[in-house]
C-alpha cells in the first residue's frame, strides 16, 4: 500500500455523487414544473466566460430540490438535502453533495467507500420513484430501469499550500490517480497516465481531470464543468440503454426476415402487424437518440465544448455514437427489405386473382354454351 500525501490538506471542497436513471420515452417539462410542489427552476449553465445565451440546454432540464436527512459515508457525511435533474428525453440525475475537508488522502478513502454504495442507489432509486408519482403523466410511458449511471466528481476550491493546475499533476499524479480508480495499491506509470490523461485547464489556477468513474476538479467556479459533466453521465446512460433497444429491434427484425425468407403463404395484414413493432422501436431510438445529442448547445463556449469533447472520449461516447448510428441504418435497411417483401408478395397475389378472374369467366362461358 502506497503513503499518500499527508501536507495537503483540503480547505474547502465538495464531492458529488451522481446517479443518472431513464424514467421514461419523453418528458412535458412545463407540466412536470407545474405538478411540483418542492423547489424547482430550469437550470441553465453559467459559463465561465461570456458565451451567446443560445448555446446551453435546449431545452433547459428541471431542478428539483428535495430535503432528506444526511448520510453518512465513512467518516464524512453528505449534506441535507438532494437535487434532482429532469430532461426531457426521459433522464433523472441524482446529484448528493459531500462536503471537503482535511487531508488530501482522506479522498481515497471516500472514493473507496462511495463504489457501489448501497444506501445511497437505493435512496437515489427512491428519489426517482417518488418524483415520477409526483409528475404523474407528465411523463409517457413511465418507468425506472434496473440500469444506473453512477460518477463522483471531487472539487477542490481551496488547499494548503495552494496548488496551482501543474502542481497537482507534477505532485500529486499517484494521489490522484488512486483517488480516481479507487484503488489502494500504488498504480503503475502506465497506469497513472492512463487516469490523469484526459485533462483540460482555463486558467493556471485550475485543471480538470476526468477518468471513467470520477473526476477531479481543482479551481474556482467550476459550476458549468460540474454541469457538463452531469449531462454527460447521463448521455453515456442513454446511449447505453439505446445501444440495448436497439439489439432488440434487430434480433426481432432479423427473425421477422428469416421467417418471411422460408415461408410463403401469410395472412392478410400479418406482414404488416409484424412490421409495427419493429417501425416503432425505429421511430422511438432515432427520436431519443436526436433528443439525447441535441439537447446541450456548447459551441460557443470552446472551453465548455472541449470540456464535453474531452469527457466524451473518456466516455467513449463516439463509439456508442458510431454504433447505434450503424444499428439504425442496418435496422432500417431490415425494415426496407421487409417492406419490398409484403409489396411484392401482394402484386404477386393481384396476379393470381386476375388470372383465377380470367379462368373463371371463361369457364363460365364454356359452360353456359353459345348464344348466352
Amino acid at each position: 500500500m502506497t503513503t499518500l500525501p499527508t501536507r495537503l490538506r483540503i480547505e474547502k471542497g465538495t464531492a458529488y455523487a451522481l446517479f443518472a436513471y431513464d424514467v421514461g420515452q419523453s418528458v412535458d417539462l412545463d407540466e412536470a414544473e407545474r405538478r411540483m410542489t418542492t423547489i424547482k427552476e430550469r437550470s441553465r449553465i453559467k459559463h465561465k466566460r461570456r458565451a451567446p445565451a443560445y448555446f446551453d440546454y435546449t431545452p433547459a432540464p428541471l431542478r428539483i430540490g428535495a430535503d432528506t436527512e444526511p448520510l453518512a459515508i465513512g467518516r464524512f457525511r453528505t449534506n441535507p438535502g438532494v437535487d434532482l435533474l429532469l430532461y426531457d428525453f426521459g433522464a433523472v440525475s441524482v446529484t448528493y453533495t459531500i462536503p471537503l475537508s482535511g487531508a488530501f488522502s482522506d479522498l481515497l478513502s471516500l472514493s473507496q467507500d462511495l463504489y457501489d454504495h448501497e444506501q445511497l442507489l437505493a435512496e437515489s432509486r427512491r428519489r426517482v420513484e417518488d418524483l415520477l408519482a409526483a409528475v404523474g403523466e407528465a411523463v409517457e410511458r413511465p418507468h425506472v430501469v434496473d440500469s444506473v449511471e453512477d460518477y463522483v466528481i471531487y472539487h477542490i476550491e481551496a488547499s494548503a499550500p495552494s496548488l496551482t493546475g501543474s502542481d497537482l499533476i507534477k505532485d500529486y499524479a499517484q494521489a490522484v490517480a488512486q483517488v480516481l480508480r479507487s484503488e489502494s495499491q500504488s498504480l503503475a506509470e502506465q497506469e497513472i497516465q492512463d487516469a490523469i490523461g484526459y485533462r483540460l485547464s482555463f486558467g493556471p489556477d485550475d485543471i480538470a481531470v476526468i477518468d471513467w468513474n470520477a473526476a477531479l476538479l481543482l479551481g474556482q467556479d467550476m459550476e458549468a464543468v460540474l454541469a457538463v459533466l452531469e449531462f454527460a453521465n447521463v448521455e453515456l446512460l442513454e446511449m447505453r440503454l439505446l445501444d440495448r433497444h436497439l439489439d432488440r429491434a434487430l434480433d426481432e427484425a432479423y427473425e421477422t426476415l428469416s421467417k418471411h425468407r422460408w415461408t410463403g403463404l401469410h395472412l392478410p395484414g400479418a406482414v404488416r402487424t409484424e412490421l409495427e413493432p419493429i417501425a416503432q422501436l425505429q421511430v422511438d431510438s432515432a427520436i431519443l437518440f436526436e433528443r439525447v445529442t441535441n439537447t446541450l448547445k456548447l459551441f460557443g463556449d470552446q472551453y465548455l465544448a472541449r470540456i464535453h469533447r474531452l469527457t466524451s472520449q473518456r466516455f467513449h461516447l463516439e463509439s456508442w455514437d458510431a454504433s447505434i448510428t450503424r444499428k439504425l441504418h442496418t435496422l432500417e435497411s431490415i425494415y426496407g427489405k421487409l417492406t419490398a417483401q409484403a409489396a411484392a408478395r401482394r402484386l404477386e397475389v393481384l396476379e393470381w386473382i386476375i388470372i383465377v378472374l380470367i379462368g373463371l369467366s371463361i369457364v363460365v362461358s364454356l359452360i353456359a354454351g353459345p348464344g348466352h
